[in-house]
């Protein structure tokens, strides 16, 4: 293809209508006809990145292979698509800026000054082409964050308007996602919103090209007639976005609308070819249709969010899916767990995943849970936070060092069996400064890690900045806590298991990041498998005892 073309997706009426989520579909849809597709986003918060964002700002911080910390749709662009994402996928106001004051430093602007337009816009623009000239993609998705008329989101607009007139019609188009209200009082969808919504669109001198319309009841004909008339665009490409019962569904809702179809028309590609969504849609059919049920126990800090923990949530369904099974997650705050609860918040489980974070809140009921899965038998998951919890748990209460601790939690503990790398000591800064990005492990065989993954070298993602201490390593292994998995060139501990527990694992890295609709990670997988054994003999057990 001599040119890449240009999809931008805007937001109006109200946040979290699912830009991410269209845009990926959409992205699959195209993937599935044959083109070569990445979707980025653009998001126009000031921080540089998401790296130093709390959970309950802006849910979980996903990191890509090239260690870029960015905004969770990116989650949703990678599972969709199953292809890696990486620092150009995701902008924000804060790199444009820090990337424009960093060139009027450097004198590259000749002594001009320094404006939102043209410099600012300038930099968005040469931003959200970046990855179309590298000459690896038919078509470009970009989203743009936050909803049409907010102030942050202005010069992102305006370079979305320069854009689309430097390209040319064929070249670029504007889907805008917006709300059609149902007002209960009335009986009667309203379109007025979505009316003003297309109008302070066209105030920035962008006309939409398709809309897409969220709404909890279908769009009549009369109703689509009524939005393509006052919102200026033809009937075909007002899409009706109807509630799904899982996002997975929409692609082939977005299908049946012709999202695709109108797309491809709009932009001059070819469109006779029906996209391949076979293997999409047996993940469908195994997801919906499971044999058996499992609960497992997310034990985390942030749960109040389930955006705090998209990712593990969503590997989880990838995992379920696998194994035709119905995972039922049940958050579990590890604030509120002490030694009166622990039994009444974990015994009915089938088995429990202590989720990453960052800080001293709450450690101490993650411990409290590693001890109960360890001595019940209970299939036990740690991610990150949740894998140096494990690694506490076992050195107080196994290898009897009472005072063992974290050197993040406890400066002071005369056992710092989890401290902070040497190289990050000095660091002050926190942004994007831990541990970051793809890094290889070698696994140790005759082991369950090495069962699941099926080969010896494997390379997983990070976020972190304190290290399982190697300087208890062999106390560690002779008491029973084995290291299965070793960063080659480091010697950092990447995995410990115990053996002759059912299924304990625990890993420095965050596998939640590769699960992919289409590869599902082979720990969850493992896992869940796990869990649907011990759920089994559980029942057997109890039938047993009857």
């Amino acid at each position: 293809m001599a040119n890449t073309k240009y999809v931008f997706v805007t937001g109006g009426v109200s946040s979290s209508l699912g830009k991410g989520i269209i845009a990926a579909s959409l992205a699959k849809l195209l993937q599935a006809r044959g083109y070569r597709v990445t979707i980025q986003k653009l998001d126009p918060y000031i921080n540089v990145d998401p790296g130093t964002l709390n959970p309950y700002e802006h849910g979980e911080c996903y990191v890509t292979d090239d260690g870029a910390e960015t905004d969770l749709d990116l989650g949703h662009y990678e599972r969709f698509l199953n292809t890696p994402t990486s620092q150009a996928n995701n902008v924000t106001t804060g790199r444009i800026y820090q990337s424009v004051i960093e060139k009027e430093r450097r004198g590259e602007f000749l002594g001009k000054t320094v404006q939102v337009v043209p410099h600012i816009t300038n930099e968005i623009k040469e931003r959200i082409q970046i990855l179309g000239k590298s000459g690896n993609y038919d078509i470009v998705i970009t989203e743009i964050g936050g909803t049409v008329g907010d102030i942050e989101s202005l010069p992102y607009i305006e370079a979305v308007r320069q854009l689309k007139w430097e390209l040319g019609d064929t070249n670029a188009l504007v889907i805008h996602l917006t709300l059609i209200p149902y007002l209960s009082a009335a009986g009667e969808l309203k379109t007025k919103p979505t009316q003003h919504s297309v109008k302070t669109l066209m105030e920035s001198g962008i006309k939409a090209d398709i809309l897409v319309c969220r709404t909890e009841h279908e769009l009549s004909d009369d109703l689509r007639r009524k939005l393509a008339l006052f919102c200026n665009v033809k009937q075909e490409a007002v899409i009706q976005s109807i509630d799904a019962s899982t996002i997975y569904d929409v692609p082939n809702l977005m299908l049946e609308e012709g999202l695709d179809a109108v797309v491809l028309k709009q932009l001059v590609l070819r469109d006779d070819n029906v996209p391949d969504l076979e293997n999409w849609n047996n993940f469908l059919k195994r997801h919906k249709n499971p044999k058996c049920e499992v609960t497992i126990g997310l034990i985390g800090k942030y749960v109040e969010l389930q955006d705090s923990y998209k990712s593990i949530l969503e590997a989880f369904i990838h995992a379920g899916a696998e194994n035709e099974v119905k995972v039922n997650v049940v958050s579990i705050h590890s604030e509120y767990i002490d030694d009166e609860t622990i039994e009444k918040k974990i015994a009915h489980l089938d088995g429990v995943l202590v989720a990453p974070g960052f800080g001293e809140r709450g450690i101490e009921g993650k411990i409290k849970a590693v001890q109960f899965a360890r001595e019940h038998k209970l299939p036990f998951f740690g991610i990150c936070l949740g894998m140096q919890m494990a690694v506490i748990e076992y050195s107080r209460n196994v290898l009897g060092l009472k005072d063992a601790c974290s050197a993040e939690v406890d400066q002071n503990t005369p056992h710092p069996v989890i401290d902070l790398m040497e190289e990050q000591k000095n660091i002050t800064d926190m942004g994007g400064t831990m541990r970051l990005g793809t890094w290889d492990c070698e696994l140790i065989e005759n082991s369950k890690v090495f069962d699941a993954y099926k080969e010896k070298l494997i390379d997983e993602r990070h976020r972190h900045r304190y290290e399982y201490n190697n300087n208890y390593k062999d106390q560690l292994e002779g008491a029973g806590l084995k290291t299965t998995g070793i960063n080659p060139k480091t010697g950092l501990v990447e995995i410990i298991e115990i053996p002759d527990h059912p299924w304990f694992v625990g890993v420095q890295y965050h596998p939640e990041y590769k699960s992919t609709v289409a590869n599902p990670h082979p720990l969850f997988i493992a896992f869940v498998k796990a869990a649907v054994e011990y759920s089994k003999n559980n029942k057997s057990a109890k039938v047993s005892q009857r």
